[in-house]
């Protein structure tokens, strides 16, 4: 007895390899089928092992008569049932397949993807999917076409920043070379604007350069560590001249030890830019303070201001390219260029990793630097 249900188990096990590897080489040719074709390929040959299991035992004639018909009813009713309820269930993956790929073809212009709602599982995940892509693609679009805007303005921005110093610069060279100024204090005096103009232009060239090179990706950080409090030092030494001219007072406040490892040259040059702007905005007889300090376990340079405040609307165009917060093009003698200090000094932090940022605070306004200190 033993031997022949090994027998049959052995014969059964080779039949359902034979379909079962058939059904695999099947599903491989028909692999950029459509998935119900696939799932009517799993019935068959789920059906065909197990009439070959009853194929074996009939030649073995252990079921045989009536009873053998009755059984390869059954099999075949059930195959039957199989085939059905898969053909059922392919339709209905299907139909969501193709609600999908529909939801797709609608997407409009603008990118708002709509997930189709009752989808399978799997087909809901790969919804989902798609639905964040193509937020990710709006976003980009969107921040592209501030890019473009932003660029077109700068242009018109600093076509009119360079002509206008560049015609004072040709009336007074030509009113020196035709001899129409001739006396000695007006002379010194042209040639003192001449020079003013000029170191005016070559900043905002460098300024542009370096705006290039941080939109271009190319910006290279030479990194070490430093204190917070020698970049406050040399940012307040430098805009001294400045604030002085204004009337504007200067404040620093430094806590002990504020370690961070950053490319000092460049960090110098965007809290610079912070305090050029605060002095910039700040009213005569006002006050700009500059600290550094620890703030939940980040290194924090504050440039707080007395500019009155920024309205809301504009808080979050404050670093945009050629953005100035006032209607007035004009240069004026207190550092305002075209607008591309505070633009440079947000690519400066983000490429340490950091954020700055600006909030309404007190008599004016507050720019804050946040970089991870250094171990």
């Amino acid at each position: 007895m033993i031997p022949e249900i090994l027998l049959i188990v052995a014969v059964t096990a080779g039949l359902g390899l034979l379909v079962a590897l058939a059904g695999l080489g099947a599903m491989r040719l028909l692999r950029e089928r459509s998935i119900g074709v696939m799932l009517a390929v799993v019935v068959v040959v789920t059906v065909m092992a197990t009439v070959g299991g009853m194929v074996a035992l009939t030649l073995k004639m252990i079921i045989e008569g009536t009873s053998r018909d009755i059984v390869l009813s059954v099999v075949a009713v059930g195959g039957l049932v199989g085939l059905g309820v898969a053909t059922v269930l392919s339709r209905r993956v299907v139909t969501a397949s193709r609600r999908l790929v529909d939801a797709v073809h609608a997407v409009p212009a603008s990118g708002e993807f709509t997930p189709p709602g009752g989808l399978p599982a799997e087909l809901g995940t790969i919804a989902g999917s798609l639905d964040q892509a193509y937020r990710r693609l709006r976003l980009g679009h969107e921040r592209e076409r501030a890019l473009e805007s932003a660029r077109r303005e700068l242009v018109a921005w600093v076509s009119h920043d360079l002509r206008t110093p560049l015609a004072g610069m040709r009336a007074m060279a030509e009113a020196l070379e035709d001899g129409v100024v001739a006396d000695p204090e007006t002379v010194g005096r042209y040639h003192r604007q001449i020079r003013l103009e000029v170191d005016r232009l070559s900043g905002m060239v460098d300024d542009l350069f370096e705006l290039s090179r941080i939109h271009a990706g190319t910006l290279r950080l030479s990194r070490g560590p430093i204190g917070l409090g020698d970049l406050v030092a040399d940012a307040l030494a430098g805009a001294e001249e400045l604030a002085r001219g204004k009337g504007v007072r200067l404040a620093g406040e430094v806590d002990p030890v504020v370690p961070v490892q950053a490319d000092a040259a460049h960090l110098s040059r965007a809290l610079r830019n912070l305090v050029v702007n605060a002095i910039r905005h700040t009213p005569g007889d006002g006050v700009v303070v500059v600290r550094a300090s620890v703030e939940d376990g980040t290194a924090c340079l504050s440039v707080a201001d007395g500019c009155g405040g920024i309205p809301a609307d504009d808080l979050p165009r404050v670093f945009d390219v050629a953005f100035r917060g006032e209607t007035a093009r004009t240069p004026s003698a207190y550092g305002a260029g075209a607008g591309l200090g505070l633009a440079i000094a947000r690519g400066i932090v983000e490429a340490h990793e950091g954020a700055i940022g600006v909030v309404n605070s007190g008599p004016g306004c507050r720019f804050e630097i946040r970089l991870p200190l250094s171990a």
